[in-house]
C-alpha cells in the first residue's frame, strides 16, 4: 500500500467509528425516550430479590442499548438513596449481560450472505427512520424513526469499518505489527484504554469483531480486547461517580472491581487451558469449534458467555463485595448532615432524561411538602405568637431556597436533552411550579414578620380573627391536598375540586377583610393588630392561588 492508501483506510476507519459512535448515541437516545420510563419503579422492586435485580438490570440495558447509561442511572439512585448498594451491585451484574446484545446484532447482522446480505438491508433502515424523523408527525413515530435510523447507521458504520479493515488486511507490515502484539495482558489494556477514549465497549467489541473477519487478528486476539473493553467501560461510571456521594464512589468501584475481577478470572483460565494443552489449546479453541467458519458469531458469543459466567461467579459474593468497597472507601463525618440538598434528583440522572423527569415531579412534590409546612408554621406563630419550632422554619426556609436554584439548573440543563411531547410540554411548565413554591416559602416568612410586628406592639388578634385564620387553613389545607393529587396523579376530578375551593378561599378572604372593618370600627381590634390581620388574609389568598397554579401544571 502507498502511504497515500494507508492514510485513506486510516480515515475510513475513523469514519466508520464516528458512524458507528453517532448511532449508538442516537439509537441509544430514542430508546430511552420510548421505554425508560418505567426503569426506576423495575428497579426499586430488586429489594426482594438479587436474581430480579440482574434480569432487570440486564433487560434495562437491552432495551435502551447502553450499559454506560444504565450504570450511570444506577449511580444516581444510589446518590439520593433510593437504591442500596445491594440493589445496585445486582443491575450492574446484569447491565454487563445486557450490554453483549449490541455485539450480538453486529454479528448475526454481519453473518448474511447472497447478492443482498442482511448488513446491507440492515443499513437501509437507516433511510426509512430518517423519513419517519422528518415527515412524521407524532412524536412516537419521530422516535421510532430515531431508532430505526440509529439502528441502520450501525451496521453503515460496521460497512465503513470492514472497508478499512479489508485495506489494512493486505499490507503485510500491518498484519505483522499486530500479530506481534500478542501477549494476553497487553491486549487487554490495550482494549481498556481504546474503550476508556471512545467510552463505549460496544464500539470495541465490534471494532474487534470487524479485524477478526477481516483476518487482522486472531480470535484469541479479540477475545483478549474484548475482556479489556469490560474494564475500560468502567470509565463512564467512574466519572459519574466522582461527583456523587461516598455510596455513588462506592457503586463506580463495584463496577471496576465486578469487571476486573471477571477479566482476571478468564485470564487464569486461559491460561490454565494453554498450559495444560501444551500450547494446542485456547478460549478461541472452543468458540472455533462451536462456531466454525463464522468468526464475528466466535468472538460475539464469547463475550456472551464472558459476562454472564462471571455475573454467575460474583452474585453470591455481592455482599463480600458491598463490604470490600466500603472499607475502601469509608463513610466520611456527616458534618453537613442538615444542609440542604436535592432528595430525588441527581446530575447523572441527565444521561436518561425520561427518567430524570419522574424524578423532578417528586422532587417538586417534596419542595411543596416544605413550604406549605412552613406556611402552616407561620399560621401557627401569627395565632399564639409562640415561636417554637422557628429555627426549623428558618432550616425550612434555607431549603426552599436552595431547592428553587438547584431546581431552576436541573432543569435548564434537561431542557436540551431529548424529550417526547408531553415530557417537554411537563418540564416547560415546571420552572413556573418552583417559583409558586418558593413564593409561598416567602409569603410564609412575611407572616411570621407580621407576627414580630404584633408582639413588638404588645397586641395580639382577636378571638374571632384567630377562629377565621384557623378556618382558611383548614381550607388551605384541603385545597393542597387536591393540589397534589392533581399534579402527582393527573386527576381532573381532583383540579376541579382544588378549583372550586380556591374560589370559595377568594370569597372568604373578602368576608375576612369586611370583619376586619367591622372590627376596628367596633374597637374590639387595634389599628396594628388589624393591619397585620389584613396582609395575613392577602398573602394566604395568594398563597392559594400559587396552589391552583401548581395544580394546573397538568393542562400544560
Amino acid at each position: 500500500m502507498q502511504t497515500g492508501e494507508v492514510f485513506a483506510a486510516v480515515l475510513t476507519l475513523l469514519a466508520g467509528i464516528g458512524v458507528f459512535l453517532v448511532a449508538c448515541s442516537m439509537m441509544s437516545s430514542n430508546l430511552e425516550a420510548a421505554g425508560s420510563a418505567r426503569l426506576k419503579a423495575l428497579f426499586e422492586k430488586t429489594a426482594g430479590s438479587r436474581l430480579l435485580g440482574v434480569g432487570i438490570g440486564a433487560a434495562g440495558t437491552a432495551a435502551i442499548q447502553s450499559s454506560g447509561a444504565i450504570t450511570v442511572m444506577v449511580i444516581g439512585f444510589v446518590n439520593v438513596g433510593i437504591l442500596s448498594l445491594t440493589q445496585a451491585a445486582c443491575i450492574i451484574f446484569g447491565a454487563n449481560i445486557g450490554t453483549t446484545i449490541t455485539g450480538q446484532i453486529v454479528a448475526w447482522g454481519m453473518s448474511g450472505s447472497g447478492s443482498v446480505s442482511s448488513t446491507v438491508l440492515f443499513s437501509a433502515l437507516a433511510g426509512v427512520g430518517a423519513f419517519c424523523t422528518v415527515f412524521a408527525k407524532q412524536q412516537k413515530f419521530k422516535t421510532l424513526g430515531g431508532i430505526l435510523a440509529g439502528f441502520g447507521m450501525l451496521f453503515i458504520g460496521l460497512n465503513i469499518m470492514s472497508s478499512s479493515m479489508e485495506s489494512f488486511a493486505k499490507e503485510e507490515a500491518v498484519i505483522g505489527f499486530l500479530s506481534s502484539v500478542n501477549h494476553a495482558v497487553l491486549l487487554v489494556i490495550l482494549g481498556a484504554v481504546m474503550t476508556a477514549i471512545v467510552q463505549s465497549s460496544s464500539v470495541m467489541t465490534s471494532v474487534a469483531i470487524t479485524m477478526v473477519v477481516a483476518g487482522l487478528i486472531t480470535i484469541n486476539q479479540g477475545i483478549f480486547l474484548t475482556m479489556g473493553s469490560n474494564i475500560g467501560s468502567c470509565v463512564v461510571a467512574m466519572i459519574a461517580g466522582l461527583s456523587g456521594s461516598t455510596n455513588a464512589k462506592r457503586t463506580a468501584a463495584i463496577h471496576l472491581i465486578f469487571n476486573t475481577a471477571g477479566v482476571a478470572v478468564f485470564l487464569g483460565i486461559a491460561g490454565a487451558v494453554h498450559a495444560f494443552s501444551g500450547g494446542g489449546l485456547s478460549l478461541g479453541s472452543f468458540f472455533e469449534r462451536l462456531f466454525p467458519a463464522a468468526p464475528q458469531l466466535q468472538l460475539a458469543m464469547f463475550h456472551t458467555v464472558f459476562n454472564v459466567l462471571t455475573v454467575i461467579l460474583m452474585l453470591p459474593l455481592t455482599d463480600a463485595l458491598v463490604k470490600l468497597v466500603e472499607k475502601i472507601l469509608p463513610e466520611k463525618e456527616k458534618a453537613s448532615a442538615d444542609a440542604p440538598r436535592l432528595f430525588y434528583i441527581d446530575e447523572n440522572m441527565l444521561r436518561t432524561p425520561v427518567v430524570a423527569i419522574g424524578q423532578l415531579k417528586r422532587e417538586i412534590e417534596h419542595m411543596a411538602e416544605i413550604a406549605m409546612r412552613n406556611f402552616f408554621c407561620s399560621l401557627r406563630i401569627i395565632t399564639t405568637l409562640d415561636y417554637t419550632g422557628l429555627e426549623e422554619f428558618r432550616k425550612q426556609e434555607e431549603e426552599l431556597n436552595f431547592l428553587n436554584t438547584a431546581l431552576v439548573g436541573f432543569i435548564v440543563r434537561l431542557t436540551g436533552r431529548t424529550l417526547n411531547a408531553d415530557d417537554r410540554k411537563y418540564l416547560n411548565s415546571t420552572l413556573r411550579s418552583v417559583a409558586d413554591l418558593e413564593r409561598i416559602g416567602d409569603y410564609s416568612e412575611n407572616i411570621v414578620e407580621y407576627a414580630d410586628n404584633l408582639k413588638k406592639g404588645g397586641d395580639t388578634l382577636p378571638e374571632e380573627a384567630i377562629g377565621e385564620v384557623g378556618s382558611l387553613k383548614s381550607m388551605i389545607e384541603e385545597l393542597f391536598t387536591y393540589t397534589m393529587q392533581a399534579y402527582r396523579d393527573g386527576r381532573k376530578e381532583a383540579l376541579r375540586q382544588a378549583e372550586e375551593i380556591e374560589d370559595q378561599i377568594d370569597l372568604f378572604t373578602e368576608r375576612m377583610a369586611e370583619n376586619h372593618l367591622r372590627r376596628l370600627t367596633d374597637g374590639s381590634c387595634t389599628p396594628n393588630a388589624g393591619a397585620q390581620y389584613l396582609e395575613l388574609s392577602s398573602d394566604a389568598e395568594r398563597v392559594a392561588d400559587h396552589l391552583i397554579n401548581v395544580a394546573m401544571t397538568m393542562r400544560a
